[in-house]
Order: structure tokens, then sequence, then C-alpha cells
């Protein structure tokens, strides 16, 4: 599986519920890290699919996509810990969790397998 296809929609969760938290609660720290978050990862996403298309490997994107995954593990860890809330702390921080894990496996294998040309 590429990376894209998990980064996208990851990035569209956060988004989603970066402007649900803020529409709901007024937060804008969700505002702030929930959309800025999945901007980034939609960003690094989109360069992800444009080089597989281009049957190349982002590394940045790969790079960008990992870092975003495990700062939103240790962030919504850190407030699940203190709050033991499982919405929205404790689900992001397992979805990222697994998105990390994930990134790190793409990036150990050397990112995207890009298939053979056919003529």
């Amino acid at each position: 599986m590429h990376d894209f296809c998990f980064t996208i929609p990851y990035g569209l969760i956060l988004v989603c519920g970066g402007l649900f938290g803020y529409a709901r609660k007024g937060s804008t720290a969700s505002l702030a890290g929930g959309v800025g978050t999945g901007l980034l990862l939609l960003l690094a996403g989109y360069l992800s699919l444009r080089a597989f298309g281009k049957r190349t490997n982002s590394y940045l994107a790969l790079i960008l996509e990992t870092v975003c995954a495990a700062m939103l593990t240790w962030v919504m860890g850190q407030r699940y810990s203190q709050t033991s809330k499982i919405m929205p702390a404790g689900i992001i921080a397992v979805i990222s969790a697994l998105m990390t894990g994930f990134y790190v496996y793409k990036l150990a294998t050397g990112g995207n397998h890009i298939p053979p040309k056919s003529d």
C-alpha cells in the first residue's frame, strides 16, 4: 500500500476534526493543531502522489508524514494521559501511532513500491 493512500484520508480526518472542535467548543487549539497538521499531511500526501505519478519516491513527503504523525502521537498521548478522554485525544494518539509505524516501515523499506513500466 502506498503512503498517500492513507495520508490523504488521515489529513482530511484531522482537518475535519479541527474544524469540528472549533465549531463545537470554540477551541482555537483544535483549529490550529488539527487544521494545521491536517493541511501539512495533505500537502505531503499530494507530493507523494505526484512523485508516484512520475514513477519516483518523495522522501521529503515521507519524512514530513512521519514527523507529523510522531508529533501527534506524542502530544495527543500526553493529553490522553492527563485527561483520560478517549475522544479526541485517545483516538488521535492511537491512529497517529499506527500511522507513525506505517511511515517508519515505508522509510525502512525504501518508500513506495514503483511497479515496473509496462509497454
